[in-house]
């Protein structure tokens, strides 16, 4: 009844400090929307804009479509390794104007293929020099400290404007963790038991820069980063019974990207605008696994580098005020370097696909219009073209040419500024991961090696989706959406056979369906008496099915999690110049049906309640318990001693019960300059 009571009251009185009302689909939010909040970057602003849900973006290949749901002045970040997430950090919260929240589409935005996006506008003509400073540590149950330091400064002067970072810190991996392991029988019956103690902790760095300046009579951009990462992870499983014996798995990473970019942007008169794009990176990793027990050892050893290059053209012509054009081409040049060594008890063992190279030429022809022909309506539509070669040579020598037309159409209908209704049909080619292409291992999880396949198709799918976005309260925003995918040249598990034996590696199984339902809420609770109190979360069912390669019977997806949830809780003190809260991640469970074994992974709800406390307008303290609730992750592995079409139920099963205790993490930023 309070709900009914509460809805009946949606009168949309918002409070004087609330956002802008809906206007041709796009809702603004000014900084007195946040200053409760007292945010020091842009980043900290986004996590609070009602009805919206950050995504940092996806780790593909070229440029087209793999940006996060957030613009920057209108525009995407050129850099692709350094994550959207890090460069909202470093633009200051004194330098936002607004951010917009821009829903089914405006003209002169590119919604990056979304059907949401938000937009950081800074302000103009600003000047000064302003900077960051910030120490935490983060300690955890086991005695262990990952403490780390970052630095950033930015200045502008009239046109010009440049920002430098420096970050260096430690972390833990909370997937790794003490406690019990057991094998037993179909039937129950125990075959081993265990003890698991492994840690896993990782160093790294990051130097980033940029310039901007005015430039032809337009305005360039040039961006580097530079990143390295030390990675190690140990297990030592002791077994208790029936006899005492000790294993081992060791795992060492390095990693090492460097990347370059530059942005050209020109306006020709009130119409048309011209975006220029280069960008370069390398990527390098070095990767040993060891297994040892007492009768027998193995040792897997990888070394793989990888570059890409990218010049990208836009042109955007805008026609009126409701209708804009946009055209423009990309091309990619990627390849990758790999080679592997495998051996067990000394021997050298073959993998299909150990040593490879793969080099991918890549060009993508595109065209995008969004009209919107009446406060109601917006119409987005968009047709790309899509050519690629890819040859292998090495252990696989091939070549082969794909070519896919990419065609998209989202209709989005506002009948108030406080309902819209958004409807979407895509064809979506997946990007193909170059890690695919080359052999894998891991000892600890019991899964051993896994081969590469350089000879892959990208998934692809036609996706419908409809969506209900309805704001009430002033600022309560509820979402929910409907989404199906008829996919095509599914990438899953499947067998491969060589000399020594069959390996399971990632392999084309067919066609099948993806279903998906998301509610996504944001509900402020001042009608419930907690002022400027804030609760925020969403919650994703998926449903699919496809056919197993191994077995020819249907299943779901391999590593596609059935339910995943996530809330925040947040309020605002500004008497006391305190934020508290929670974040909360819940629960869930993937499973992957390799050829002769499933591995089924679940991880147990995250919860981390924090509070910020700000002596002086400049310095903020922020004190957290990350998984106060001592989130463990459980590992089952079903083993069937062969192929899983000939042993049809498993010889043995493992069952792997991962703890990791409380951590306390401590934080002390400082702000200076304009």
């Amino acid at each position: 009844m309070l709900l009914i009571h509460l809805l009946a009251q949606a009168a949309a009185a918002a409070t004087p400090e609330a956002a802008a009302a809906p206007q041709q689909g796009v809702v603004s939010y000014p900084p007195a929307f946040f200053a409760a909040q007292q945010p020091v970057n842009a980043h900290e602003m986004v996590l609070r804009l009602p009805g919206f849900a950050f995504t940092n973006g996806d780790d593909i290949r070229g440029f087209e479509g793999g940006g996060g749901n957030v613009l920057i002045d209108g525009q995407r970040p050129t850099s692709k390794t350094d994550d959207l997430e890090e460069i909202l950090r470093r633009v200051p919260a004194s330098q936002v104007e607004r951010i917009d929240v821009i829903r089914g589409g405006a003209p002169g935005i590119d919604m990056q293929g979304r059907s949401v996006m938000a937009n950081v506008v800074r302000k103009k003509g600003s000047s000064g020099f302003r900077g960051l400073m910030a120490v935490a540590n983060n300690h955890v149950y086991d005695g262990r400290n990952a403490y780390g330091s970052r630095l950033e400064l930015s200045g502008e002067n009239g046109d010009k404007a440049w920002e430098t970072s420096a970050r260096f810190g430690f972390g833990i991996d909370d997937g790794a963790g003490d406690g019990p392991a057991v094998r037993y029988l179909p039937n129950g019956t125990v075959l081993r038991q265990s003890e698991i103690d492994s840690e896993g902790d990782e160093g790294n760095y990051t130097l980033t820069g940029a310039y901007s300046q005015p430039l032809a009579g337009g305005k360039v951009r040039l961006n580097a980063r530079q990143f390295g990462a030390k990675y190690k992870f140990d297990q030592d499983e002791v077994i208790t019974a029936p006899t005492r014996q000790l294993f081992e798995s060791d795992d060492n990473v390095r990693l090492f990207e460097n990347e370059v970019g530059a942005r050209f942007d020109r306006d020709f008169g009130q119409r048309i605008k011209l975006e220029l794009i280069g960008l370069h990176q390398t990527r390098d990793r070095e990767v040993t696994s060891a297994f040892r027990a007492p009768t027998t050892s193995s040792l897997f050893a990888l070394e793989r580098e990888t570059s890409e290059t990218i010049g990208r053209t836009v042109v955007k012509y805008r026609f009126s005020d409701q209708l804009t054009l946009e055209t423009g081409g990309e091309a990619a040049f990627n390849k990758l370097d790999s080679t592997t060594g495998y051996t067990e008890d000394g021997v050298t063992q073959d993998l299909p696909a150990a040593n490879v190279t793969v080099e991918e030429k890549r060009g993508e022809l595109f065209g995008k219009a969004i009209w919107r022909p009446s406060q109601q309506w917006s119409v987005e539509g968009g047709l790309r073209f899509e050519r690629s070669n890819i040859a292998s040579s090495g252990d696989v020598d091939l070549e082969k040419t794909l070519k896919f037309l990419k065609p998209r159409l989202q209709v989005s209908w506002s009948p108030s500024s406080q309902t819209q209704v958004r409807v979407r049909f895509e064809r979506v080619v997946d990007q193909l991961d170059f890690s695919d292409f080359v052999a894998e291992s891991n000892f600890n999880t019991g899964t051993g090696v896994s081969a590469g396949n350089p000879d892959l198709n990208p998934e692809q799918a036609w996706v419908s989706e409809i969506a209900l976005e309805k704001r009430f309260l002033g600022t309560a925003v509820v979402v929910f959406t409907a989404r199906h995918s008829e996919l095509s040249d599914v990438v899953d598990r499947g067998p491969f056979r060589s000399p020594t034996g069959v390996f399971d590696g990632p392999t084309n199984i067919g066609k099948g369906t993806k279903d998906e339902l998301i509610a996504e809420l944001t509900l402020p609770l001042d009608k419930v008496g907690i002022k400027r109190g804030q609760l925020k979360g969403d919650i994703t069912k998926r449903w699919s099915s496809v056919t197993d390669p191994t077995t020819g019977r249907k299943r779901e997806i391999s590593d596609l999690r059935p339910l995943e949830w996530n809330a925040t809780y947040t309020q605002d003190l500004p008497q006391w110049r305190m934020t508290y809260g929670f974040d909360a991640y819940g629960a869930w469970r993937e499973t992957s049906y390799r050829v002769n074994l499933i591995e089924t992974t679940k991880l147990k709800t995250y919860v981390r309640p924090f509070a910020e406390w700000r002596p002086r307008p400049d310095v903020q303290v922020r004190l957290e318990l990350p998984n106060v609730t001592s989130r463990g992750l459980r590992r089952t592995v079903a083993n069937y001693g062969g192929p899983r079409d000939v042993n049809t139920s498993p010889v043995r099963i493992d069952d792997q019960d991962y703890q990791f205790g409380r951590m306390y993490y401590v934080r002390i930023r400082k702000t200076f300059g304009a």
